[in-house]
C-alpha cells in the first residue's frame, strides 16, 4: 500500500477520533440538566462497552471476509445513528438504550481501524510505526475532540451531539473510498452461522486456548487493567471537574486539549524511542510503575492547580502504554490468525472499560476519590502482570540460547 493512501487513512481517522469525543465533556452538563444520577455517566458508557466487548470478536471475524473499508463504513454509520438516539434521549432507560446500540457498532469502527493497519503494513518495523501512531492519533485526537465537544456546548449542548453524529457518518463514507481492501477471504466463502458461532465473545474465549499461552495471559490482562484503569480516570475527571470545581464543558475541554498536546509530545518522542531503540517488554514495566507513582499523586491532591497538573502528567504517561501493548499484540499475532487475536485484544480493552466505566459511577457515588483509587490499583495490578510477562519471556528465550 502506498504511504499516500495510509497518511490519508491517518488524517481521516484523526477525524473519527475527534468526532468520537464530540459528546463527552457536554455530558455531565447533559445529564445534571435532565436531573440524572451521577451514576449515570458510568453506567451509560459500561452500557455502550457490554455491547461493544460482544461484538468485537464478531467484527474480527469479519474482517476476514469484509475488506475493513466496508466494516468500516457500517461502523462508523452505525455509531452515527447511535449518537443520534442518545442526542433525542431524556431517561436513563433512553440513554442506556443509545448507549447499547452505539456500541454494536463502535468494536466495527475500532477493530477494523487496528485491522486495517496490521493488514497493510509492509513489515514488522512498519507496522510498530504505524500502530503507535494510530494509538497517537486516538489519544491526541480524542482529547482535541474533548475541546471541540466542549467549544460547542458552551454554545449550546446539541451541537456538540449534531455534529458528532455528522462527522461519525462522514468519515464511515470518506473511509470506503480511500481505503484499499484487505479482506484475506473472498464474500463466496462466508458461512454466515460459522462466523456467528465462532465470534460469541465468550466462544472466543474458548477459542482462544489455540494461541493462548501463560505469557499472553499475562499481556491481555495488562491490556484490560490498562483499560479499567483509564476509563475510571476518564470518566471521573470530566465529572469531577464539573461537581467539585465547577467548571463548564469549555474548561473540560481545554484541559484535555493540553492533555492532547502533551500526549502528542510524549508519544512521538518516547514511544517512538521505546519502540524503535528498547525491549519494550522491559521498558513498559517502567511506564505502568510512573502511571501508578502518578496516579497516587492525584489521590493525594486537593488544591487545584496541583491536581490538574497531575492529571496532564498522568494522561501522558499513560497514552504511551497503548502503542506498546498494541505493538506487543501484533507481535504475538504473528503466524497465527492475526485478525481474531486483535479482536480478542480488542476484547479485553472493552473488558476493561466495562468495570472501569461501571466502577467509575458506583465509587463516585461513595466518595468523588475513590475512582481514582480504583484507577491506583489497576495500574499497580497492570505494573505487576508487566513483570511477570518480561521475566516470564526472559525465561522461554533462554532454553533457545542455549540451545545455540
Amino acid at each position: 500500500m502506498s504511504k499516500k493512501r495510509m497518511i490519508a487513512f491517518m488524517a481521516v481517522s484523526v477525524v473519527f477520533y475527534m468526532a468520537a469525543s464530540f459528546a463527552h465533556p457536554v455530558t455531565p452538563t447533559l445529564f445534571k440538566s435532565l436531573g440524572l444520577g451521577d451514576y449515570m455517566f458510568g453506567y451509560a458508557l459500561a452500557a455502550m462497552m457490554v455491547v461493544n466487548f460482544l461484538f468485537s470478536p464478531f467484527w474480527g471475524k469479519l474482517n476476514t471476509f469484509l475488506s475493513s473499508r466496508v466494516c468500516l463504513l457500517i461502523g462508523s454509520i452505525g455509531y452515527a445513528l447511535g449518537q443520534f438516539l442518545f442526542s433525542i434521549a431524556q431517561t436513563e432507560l433512553q440513554f442506556i438504550i443509545a448507549r447499547a446500540f452505539a456500541g454494536l457498532f463502535t468494536g466495527g469502527s475500532f477493530v477494523s481501524l487496528i485491522n486495517y493497519v496490521v493488514n497493510m503494513s509492509p513489515d514488522e518495523k512498519t507496522r510498530g510505526v504505524y500502530l503507535a501512531a494510530i494509538a497517537t492519533i486516538q489519544s491526541v485526537a480524542g482529547a482535541f475532540g474533548y475541546f471541540v465537544g466542549g467549544m460547542l456546548g458552551e454554545i449550546n449542548v446539541q451541537y456538540a451531539l449534531r455534529a458528532q453524529v455528522i462527522v461519525l457518518a462522514s468519515c464511515g463514507v470518506v473511509f470506503y473510498f480511500i481505503c484499499g481492501s484487505d479482506a484475506k477471504m473472498t464474500l463466496s466463502d462466508l458461512k454466515f452461522s460459522r462466523v456467528v458461532r465462532e465470534s460469541n465473545p465468550f466462544a472466543a474465549f474458548a477459542e482462544s486456548g489455540k494461541f493462548m499461552t501463560l505469557l499472553l495471559a499475562f499481556l491481555f490482562g495488562m491490556t484490560a487493567l490498562q483499560n479499567l484503569g483509564q476509563t475510571t480516570f476518564d470518566q471521573s475527571f470530566n465529572y469531577y471537574i464539573k461537581d467539585v470545581f465547577g467548571f463548564s464543558s469549555g474548561y473540560n475541554g481545554f484541559f484535555k486539549a493540553a492533555m492532547g498536546i502533551i500526549t502528542l509530545i510524549a508519544n512521538s518522542t518516547i514511544c517512538i524511542y521505546l519502540i524503535n531503540h528498547t525491549d519494550i517488554r522491559r521498558s513498559i514495566i517502567w511506564v505502568f510503575a510512573l502511571c501508578s507513582s502518578t496516579m497516587l499523586g492525584i489521590v493525594l491532591m486537593n488544591s487545584v492547580i496541583p491536581f490538574l497538573v497531575m492529571n496532564v502528567v498522568f494522561y501522558a504517561m499513560s497514552s504511551i502504554t497503548m502503542p506498546l501493548l498494541q505493538n506487543m499484540a501484533a507481535d504475538a499475532a504473528k503466524d497465527k490468525d492475526s485478525n481474531l487475536v486483535m479482536g480478542f485484544f480488542n476484547s479485553m480493552k472493552s473488558l476493561g472499560g466495562i468495570f472501569g466505566a461501571a466502577m467509575a459511577g458506583s465509587l463516585y457515588m461513595v466518595n468523588n476519590k475513590y475512582p481514582f483509587i480504583g484507577a491506583l490499583a489497576a495500574f499497580s495490578a497492570a505494573t505487576v502482570c508487566a513483570v511477570l510477562f518480561y521475566t516470564g519471556s526472559q525465561k522461554a528465550v533462554q532454553p533457545a540460547e542455549s540451545c545455540d
